[in-house]
């Protein structure tokens, strides 16, 4: 699934953006039950979809369903890259990756592919997908160009997206860090050459393929898999609300059951895994609970989230950006699972399943007080600042069926912390891993893109 901007897909997020995963009811009957048949259904992300795309602002009944062509995650696979690469070009690859990552693990792709005859011409990224970065890119591409390999962090991987799709060849993703599902995600997120958010990308398909190398994401600062795990969560409890309402998908269709299990999965494994993944990311080995939590991260939450939709859980995360204090040392996963328990309570969920979530996101280090947030002593008329923002009219929190007030959004976060303090209290809670000190304070040297 982010830099600034793209760590928050924040301000000005389209409704119903990518990147998240929960605990929350069964999806029984939203899909299927005789209330929904024949319904029509509308978004008003269609209208922001390019009409060449074939996204007219029309109503469907259609199923859409979207995803990558292949998916591959294991140890080593960037060493093994030509194995699958040979399924989309054997000639001519375009590999491009920031400095960092050219001196991490780029060159291990580079060697696979060279050493079974490809030629390669190495781009180094500039640090900003912006359209003037993408043009200096592709002026150095080869006109014989068959591939784009995009290796690293949230903004190579949406330059190596717009610059497959400029010049029509296949687009292959290889993500160093689990910490969000951008990756498989059919957009990139476009910023001016002075890093201010400028548009939204969308491609009539996704990317090809997508290559995960647990060996590279292992060695990555454990703050990242927990963001991933905080986005993750919030994916099937938006999608459960997005398909009470009737709402469409992320992919601009009626979702499907296939979508709506996959985001169940997600949230199945993550509940499973991710405490024991974390513990394996802290020791850097990469057991079968640390890949399931990369899995659950990367794939299950961005098929989950884009052929499902977002809802409260983001809008809360893209208002709360509005605060002011130490939360924006948060990643855009942190902040989104404060949401997620927000989202709980605007929909009223029984206090029983909301205290199963708080217990799982404490042991997971997400934040669920309003000190771990970083606002402690935010006032009230923050709050409604930050609720005024969460209800922007391109906000995803319109695909629900009940309406609200930035009062309703105050109460929420205020609750949220009322109620996670309450649960702790009466379970003595205390932690039962300690995380390096970086991951309250984290600084650019703590990044691996």
């Amino acid at each position: 699934m982010l830099s600034m901007h793209r760590q928050s897909l924040a301000k000005g997020l389209p409704k119903y953006l990518p990147c998240r995963l929960a605990h929350l009811a069964p999806i029984q009957g939203s899909l299927c039950s005789p209330a929904s048949w024949g319904k029509r259904f509308y978004s008003p992300l269609e209208s922001e979809r390019p009409k060449e795309m074939g996204w007219e602002k029309e109503l469907t009944t259609d199923r859409i369903f979207t995803s990558p062509q292949k998916y591959a995650q294991g140890r080593n696979i960037f060493g093994r890259s030509f194995t699958y690469v040979k399924s989309w070009a054997t000639d001519s690859a375009v590999v491009l990756a920031d400095p960092n990552i050219w001196k991490i693990c780029a060159p291990t792709i580079v060697n696979s592919l060279e050493s079974n005859g490809m030629k390669v011409t190495k781009l180094i990224f500039g640090g900003e997908s912006s359209l003037k970065e993408i043009h200096r890119l592709q002026a150095e591409c080869p006109s014989d160009s068959q591939i784009v390999i995009g290796v690293g962090g949230g903004k190579t991987i949406d330059t190596a997206k717009y610059l497959a799709n400029e010049m029509r060849v296949p687009c292959i993703i290889a993500p160093t860090t689990a910490s969000s599902d951008a990756a498989t995600a059919s957009l990139s997120v476009i910023y001016t050459s002075e890093g201010e958010f400028q548009k939204y990308s969308f491609y009539p398909t996704n990317p090809n393929f997508i290559m995960v190398d647990t060996d590279v994401i292992v060695k990555a600062p454990v703050r990242f898999l927990i963001s991933g795990i905080g986005d993750a969560l919030s994916t099937y409890v938006e999608t459960e609300s997005v398909l009470r309402s009737h709402s469409l998908s992320f992919a601009g269709g009626v979702p499907t059951v296939a979508g709506a299990a996959i985001a169940r999965a997600c949230k199945e494994t993550i509940e499973k895994f991710a405490v024991a993944g974390i513990l394996s990311n802290l020791r850097g080995v990469c057991t079968e609970a640390f890949e399931n939590t990369v899995e659950a991260n990367t794939l299950l939450s961005g098929l989950g989230f884009e052929n499902g939709n977002l809802a409260a859980a983001h809008a809360i995360h893209n208002g709360l950006t509005t605060a002011h204090g130490n939360i924006h040392r948060l990643m855009h996963g942190e902040k989104v699972a404060y949401g997620t328990l927000a989202q709980l309570i605007l929909e009223n969920w029984p206090l029983e399943d909301y205290y199963k979530m708080v217990a799982f996101m404490s042991k997971c280090h997400l934040p669920v007080t309003l000190e771990e947030l970083g606002i402690p002593f935010v006032t009230d008329e923050e709050l409604l600042m930050i609720g005024r923002a969460t209800l922007r009219p391109d906000e995803s929190i319109h695909n629900m069926s009940k309406k609200f007030t930035p009062q309703d959004i105050a109460d929420a976060i205020k609750a949220v912390d009322s109620y996670s303090k309450k649960w702790r209290e009466e379970n003595n809670w205390t932690e039962s891993f300690e995380l390096p000190a970086s991951r309250h304070h984290p600084h650019v040297s703590d990044i691996h893109p």
